[in-house]
């Protein structure tokens, strides 16, 4: 199934949300609210395996690298996180960099009133940022991992959520929208992934 999104506004929103069977993916939209999020998220909260973490999935990150060089049109699909609840959303930063531009911040507010909702209070997320193939690879992955940084930095501070509930891991080119064109701008975007119950103290 493509999973590739055409839509010039400048939110583009793709949900993801697992079925029995496999995933389904609504249309584009050009507005994000809280409720949203919270109705995409809480309905496939169950799909993530126990123990998944951010640290094991910068391991598959760093693997995947090793396993696939040459051109993205050959690499295997970083399937990790396909069957998770996730939400792809672009959020807008300065050129080569993780400056979060001032029009993304009412996305990331909507991304914190779903974090605040009782519904997903007990649950812990991920948040991932991806690139195009513009530019070096190793490159690519470490902006990436400042902007995911930016992001959760900006729902912690500015918008208080809780620290132990959100983690930034940099995906870099490692998991494009659109293989086949891999320098498309869909591929540069921010998710929001539900990795499972939230323990405190772990």
């Amino acid at each position: 199934m493509s999973r590739s999104i055409r839509n010039t506004s400048l939110l583009s929103l793709a949900v993801a949300g697992m079925l029995a069977g496999g995933l389904t993916y609504a249309g584009a939209q050009t507005a994000l609210s809280g409720d949203q999020i919270v109705q995409t998220m809480g309905s496939a909260a169950r799909a993530a395996p126990p123990g998944l973490s951010a640290a094991l999935i910068r391991q598959a990150v760093q693997q995947h690298m090793i396993d696939n060089p040459g051109m993205p049109i050959t690499w295997k699909p970083l399937q990790l996180l396909d069957n998770l609840a996730q939400i792809n959303v672009q959020i807008q930063f300065a050129l080569n960099s993780a400056i979060i531009r001032p029009e993304s911040y009412s996305t990331i507010g909507s991304i914190a009133d779903a974090l605040h909702h009782p519904i997903l209070g007990g649950y812990k997320f991920v948040i991932t940022g991806n690139t195009d193939t513009t530019g070096n690879r190793k490159d690519n992955l470490a902006l990436s991992q400042a902007r995911a940084d930016a992001v959760v930095e900006a729902l912690t501070t500015t918008f208080s959520v809780d620290p132990a509930r959100v983690e930034a891991v940099g995906l870099g080119e490692e998991a494009l929208e659109d293989v086949k064109n891999p320098k498309n701008p869909i591929n540069r975007r921010v998710q929001l992934i539900n990795i499972g119950k939230y323990l405190p103290g772990k």
